[in-house]
């Protein structure tokens, strides 16, 4: 399942992010990760979530990011979510356009590996399509 928690910077997102990881310790089974640019929020989280600060890894593009989060899904086989903070900044998504085929490919890792994937990123809902608008759980 891929949910996604969208708005303009500023907003809140990333309060509403750590929220729901947060509250997710208590009912899910598996494992949690959280990736973000950097520590910031390491105090935040609750110490059964994995933070990973993806900034201190040399990754350069998409599909790059795509490795490294496949990685992640590949050695952990208890694992159940993964929350993305700032999901364009730490998945080098620099054209808009190219957000929907990225989250196709997650949806793909989401339902072969049964990963959920909640994502945090800096758009306007109106500039979503309809298939990323039906992701939407909060619209900020």
């Amino acid at each position: 399942m891929i949910q996604l928690i969208v708005g303009d910077k500023g907003k809140g997102k990333t309060k509403y992010l750590l929220e729901n990881v947060n509250n997710a310790v208590s009912t899910t089974t598996g494992n949690i990760v959280y990736l973000d640019k950097n520590s910031k929020h390491m105090y935040e989280l609750k110490n059964k979530i994995r933070l990973i600060n993806v900034s201190e890894y040399p990754l350069e593009s998409t599909e790059e990011f795509m490795g490294f989060v496949c990685g992640i899904v590949s050695q952990d086989h208890d694992l159940a979510q993964m929350y993305f903070d700032s999901f364009l900044d730490i998945g080098y998504v620099a054209d808009h356009n190219a957000v929907e085929p990225l989250i196709k490919k997650l949806e793909k890792i989401s339902n072969q590996f049964t990963v959920d994937f909640v994502i945090s990123m800096s758009m306007n809902e109106a500039e979503l399509s309809d298939y990323l608008k039906s992701l939407v759980i909060v619209s900020l």
